[in-house]
């Protein structure tokens, strides 16, 4: 019975979650790849951020002192998504709180929530 509970909340994780992985089956597995994908996506979003800052930075070089602050504001709401990104997937968590599911839906969350976010990022670097 708890492997049909465990299979069942994977089939509502999104593909993504098992890229790079050959179809995990225990719990185990599942999460070291999901472990994995959010790795991943986490440094794909701090190489986005870079140039996401450095496009920022490019924005301020010609303004007057008193209308720059392109790359502080971008720092802040960065700062600001993350706790967001965090609290946000912990809180999906508690569907499966105290289960064995309960890391990898929170893992499966903050990949795809990061994902999301290095694509806005992206498409302000390639505002330029």
């Amino acid at each position: 019975m708890k492997t049909l509970a465990i299979c069942a909340a994977a089939a509502l994780l999104p593909a993504t979650v098992f890229a790079g992985c050959d179809n995990p089956q225990t719990t185990y597995e599942m999460q070291d790849c999901a472990a994995r994908d959010y790795a991943a996506a986490d440094a794909e979003l701090n190489t986005v951020y870079k140039a996401a800052r450095d496009y920022m930075k490019w924005l301020d070089q010609d303004v007057p002192e008193n209308l720059k602050g392109a790359p502080d504001a971008l720092r802040a709401a960065q700062r600001a998504w993350i706790p967001f990104r965090d609290a946000a997937c912990v809180a999906e968590g508690f569907q499966f709180r105290g289960g064995s599911m309960e890391s990898l839906i929170v893992l499966a969350c903050k990949t795809e929530l990061t994902r999301q976010r290095t694509e806005q990022l992206r498409f302000l670097a390639e505002s330029q």
